[in-house]
């Protein structure tokens, strides 16, 4: 079956067919992703004020907002001498000091025309209002609200770009200035944009007079609003300045003011250079008076690392930062879960929805800890969850059960509900840990506490999760029994999923058992019930594990065809969303069908091409050269030029990549394989080289016995081959022989020697042939193995015949017949002695002129012949033996024991 030994839960889909289960396991992985969003979000504004944290608060802040005054335009006020029309008005603006509801007169967003004046049709009506009431205020000598009307003047005039005009206003108020430091807020935001003005029409002079109390308001003042955009140019300007003089302080301040602003304004793009100036500048503070305390941008740099889809950057940043006890400043909650977020997009959309990356672990941890600090039990539940989670996806199954044995304990602190969820995952992942006894007694316990509920749905988990552990235990009937109850519940509440998911278990459950054909009825059921639900990804990635179920229980049955057409329709489901990881075993799968069970050379090659894409994709380093090792193989089969280029190819990308993992042995094959390749290829120029490279591989890291095996693979090749075999010597003799010494490794000597005879009678030079063949039936003798001193022998006798050393091969093939055993265990047998009694015949008669021992070497393979009762093979003997006048040539064919005397008499053995 396809029942992996751990696996990821993330739902009821794809846990129902790995193993069976119909509930929510755990929660989302949408969860995490709220972490960072919400978290992320306090980031977008870095200087707005945080919410309010308690009903006082509240209540207050809607105070406020009930009290805040509103104004009427009367569009003939302007042509009114009544003052008694002004009146609220100048009153409200005359205030000699701050106050709140001031703040939508001062802000960013010009938010007075929408909060404090209504009832205009346009901006020019309320112009005309506000140029009555400021001659009104002349006249009456309300200063502040002169100030204050000129100030709001003057905004309306910025914001229409009529900069000369606004700069009067501005100036106006400015002279008319003279109470004290009662509105901060309002002196702040005159200076600035007044300055702002002076910088934008280069007038230098009036700039430079108002440049210190500017400066002094700009950055001494905290938790100041923001009153124009034009104050960016200011903020540049003296930016600039403090750079200049080296004022540190000064240009951090004003640096944070600048990203702040910005923020507001929405420019990500462009402040990015200043954030990252300003961490630099802490970071540099820091070190140098460690009794300050520093500003970390490092969450605002991660958020726009992120903005700007930069997610390795935006990681480091996030890493580094250090959550603090500061009120309003981001939590290990929000660090995670940016962390979570960020990864998902470094490892690209291979991610399952509900896979956790390893990295995050360590800052899970920390969120874990920071809500265990804050008591609060429901994100403790759930980052337990997690962490059991992703412990269980990177097949930690110990840590895994530990933090889901934590949530169960939580989840008893929150309620019935939560305890259940939590006591159901626990007991999946004792399934898991092949400990299917707790299993069961957990589930029991569950099924117990369902008695006299109308659960259904959640009896029908239990009922699947218990029948897992009783299959586990080899109580198949039990199993079977609990997976119908599951069936019966999910019939009974009408839930199609849910009955399909326990007609796949009970599938799964026959095809364990080898009942192949009532696994394949039970699947088509399930299949046929999620062809009727279709459309989202879960069902259809718990449909593809049926699929890959009945491809099984149809292969088991003989049925090619079918097993085919599943295990590609379960690859298109996975293709359809992007699920890698269930590609990836589909793939495997279908390799191992078209190598194996239905040998296809070219969509072997097709299905490990993608193979290796989603090794890639998943940055399975291993895997990936150890498919580009498969796929080289498979190029290599086909044969053609074009097919040992792919070939190379492969070979080149798998040596790149074994090189970078230091995987030595892997390494050196590769190199090897790569020289193979290019002998292949007739480019013998680079063939030694690549051999060399992977000789020296093996030898820098003493692995002498990995390096006796390349050489003799090495000289395998030429060997085999039709071009420079003699180029085969140096590295069997000059490389692996003195290896093969070293090591003591007596058989591969043996090997190597018979090789070199075989090589040398090729190219014909049989004095070396004869120098190895004697070395190689000396070393045959001390192996033990008869079968291999009879092929040193046989050898041996071969070079002695091509010598012209007739004398020593009959002895040495007299030898090899000596060393076969005392009764034939085969027809083999037989064949073998006619043969070599035929060739001592044809070398006595012929070579050495002795027609009575050729006569003698001819009944005996006779004998041999009529043993083996080859007719035609006893005729060609009995010929030769009539082209020898002395011999007596029986007329009958007489059975082997007539000729057994002579046999044993010339030293051989019973037939």
């Amino acid at each position: 079956g396809f029942e992996p030994t751990a696996m990821f839960l993330k739902g009821p889909s794809e846990a129902g067919l790995r193993s069976c289960k119909d509930i929510q396991m755990l929660q989302s992985w949408e969860e995490i992703n709220d972490f960072a969003t919400t978290s992320t979000s306090e980031l977008s504004s870095p200087g707005s004020e945080s919410a309010p944290a308690t009903l006082e608060d509240v209540l207050l802040e809607k105070l406020d907002d009930f009290d805040d005054p509103k104004f009427f335009i009367d569009v003939n006020a302007g042509h009114m001498e009544d003052a008694d029309v002004f009146d609220p008005i100048l009153t409200f603006l005359n205030q000699d000091s701050y106050v709140p509801s001031f703040q939508s007169l001062y802000d960013l967003s010009f938010s007075f025309l929408n909060s404090t004046f209504y009832g205009f049709s346009d901006e020019d009506e309320l112009v005309l209002y506000l140029e009555t009431s400021r001659n009104w205020a002349k006249r009456t000598h309300s200063v502040w609200a002169h100030v204050r009307l000129c100030f709001l003047l003057g905004k309306i005039c910025i914001k229409k770009v009529k900069f000369s005009q606004a700069r009067v206003y501005f100036e106006e108020a400015m002279s008319v200035l003279d109470r004290g430091f009662g509105d901060l807020p309002l002196l702040a935001a005159l200076h600035v944009n007044l300055a702002s003005i002076y910088l934008k029409q280069n007038m230098k002079h009036k700039f430079s007079s108002l440049l210190g109390k500017m400066v002094a308001l700009l950055v001494c003042l905290p938790g100041r609003s923001f009153s124009s955009e034009n104050e960016l140019e200011v903020m540049m300007y003296v930016l600039r300045e403090a750079i200049a003089v080296g004022n540190a302080p000064l240009e951090a301040r004003v640096c944070f003011l600048i990203v702040k602003l910005s923020l507001q304004l929405g420019k990500n793009d462009e402040v990015l250079p200043f954030t990252e100036h300003l961490q630099c500048l802490t970071s540099t503070s820091v070190s140098l008076d460690t009794s300050s305390v520093p500003l970390d941008a490092t969450p605002i740099l991660s958020y726009l690392y992120d903005k700007k889809y930069l997610p390795n950057i935006a990681l480091a940043s996030a890493r580094l930062f250090v959550p603090s006890g500061i009120k309003g400043a981001p939590t290990p909650l929000w660090r995670a879960g940016f962390i979570l977020q960020n990864t998902s997009k470094l490892l690209g959309s291979h991610l399952e929805r509900s896979s956790i990356p390893a990295l995050a672990c360590f800052y899970l941890k920390q969120a874990l800890h920071f809500s265990c600090r804050s008591g609060a039990v429901p994100m403790q539940r759930t980052l337990c969850a997690i962490l059991s989670r992703m412990y269980l996806q990177h097949g930690l199954l110990d840590g895994a059960l530990r933090y889901a044995a934590t949530a169960v304990a939580l989840g008893r602190l929150m309620g019935e509900e939560e305890a259940f969820e939590s006591s159901l995952s626990l007991g999946w992942l004792y399934l898991l840990h092949s400990q299917p006894g707790p299993a069961a007694d957990l589930l029991r316990q569950l099924r117990r506490s369902l008695h006299g509920t109308d659960s259904v749905t959640q009896g029908g988990a239990v009922h699947n999760l218990l029948a897992i552990a009783l299959k586990g235990q080899g109580q198949v009937q039990k199993a079977a029994k609990n997976y119908l109850r599951a069936l019966h519940k999910a019939k009974e509440t009408g839930n199609k999923r849910n009955q399909a998911i326990a007609l796949a278990n009970l599938g799964q459950l026959s095809l364990w058992r080898g009942a192949s054909g009532l696994s394949e009825l039970y699947l088509l059921q399930s299949a046929q019930l999620y062809a009727e639900l279709q459309g989202s990804e879960d069902l259809e990635m718990e449909l593809l594990w049926v699929l890959l179920w009945l491809a099984q229980a149809m292969l088991d049955r003989q049925r090619m065809e079918g097993g085919k057409l599943c295990y590609e329709l379960a690859l298109v489901f996975a293709l359809k969303w992007r699920n890698v990881r269930s590609q990836l075993h589909i793939t495997e799968s279908l390799c191992h069908f078209y190598s194996k069970v239905s040998p296809n050379l070219q969509a072997c090659i097709t299905y490990h091409e993608h193979w290796v894409s989603l090794a890639q994709q998943l940055q399975d380093r291993e895997l990936e050269g150890n498919v580009q090792q498969t796929l080289s193989q498979l190029y290599q089969a086909l044969g053609t030029p074009e097919a040992l280029r792919c070939s190379l190819d492969c070979t080149k990308q798998s040596l790149r990549i074994f090189i970078d993992l230091e995987e030595t042995v892997k390494a050196a094959e590769a190199w090897l394989q790569a020289g193979r390749l290019y002998y292949f290829m007739q480019e013998d120029e680079l063939v030694e080289m690549y051999f060399q490279a992977a000789i020296q591989t093996a030898l820098k890291w003493e692995n002498f016995s990995l390096a006796m095996d390349l050489y003799e693979k090495a000289g395998d090749t030429f060997f085999n081959g039709s071009r420079n075999r003699a180029r085969a010597v140096e590295f069997y003799r000059g490389g692996a022989v003195p290896l093969a010494r070293k090591l003591k490794a007596i058989e591969t000597e043996l090997r190597l020697f018979n090789k070199l005879a075989e090589l040398q009678m090729g190219l014909q030079g049989y004095e070396k042939a004869l120098e190895f063949a004697t070395l190689a039936a000396r070393l045959s003798t001390r192996v033990g193995d008869q079968l291999q001193e009879l092929v040193a022998f046989h050898r041996l006798a071969t070079v002695y015949y091509l010598l012209h050393m007739y004398e020593m091969a009959e002895d040495c093939y007299l030898k090899t017949l000596a060393l076969r055993p005392p009764l034939l265990q085969c027809s083999g047998e037989a064949l073998y002695y006619c043969k070599v009694y035929c060739h001592l015949g044809n070398l006595t008669l012929h070579k050495l002129k002795d027609e009575q021992d050729a006569a003698a070497y001819f009944l005996l393979a006779l004998a041999a012949a009529t043993e083996l009762g080859d007719r035609e093979l006893q005729d060609l003997v009995r010929a030769k033996l009539g082209d020898i006048p002395s011999a007596q040539c029986p007329k009958d064919t007489p059975g082997c024991a007539t000729y057994r005397p002579r046999w044993l008499s010339e030293g051989g053995h019973i037939v």
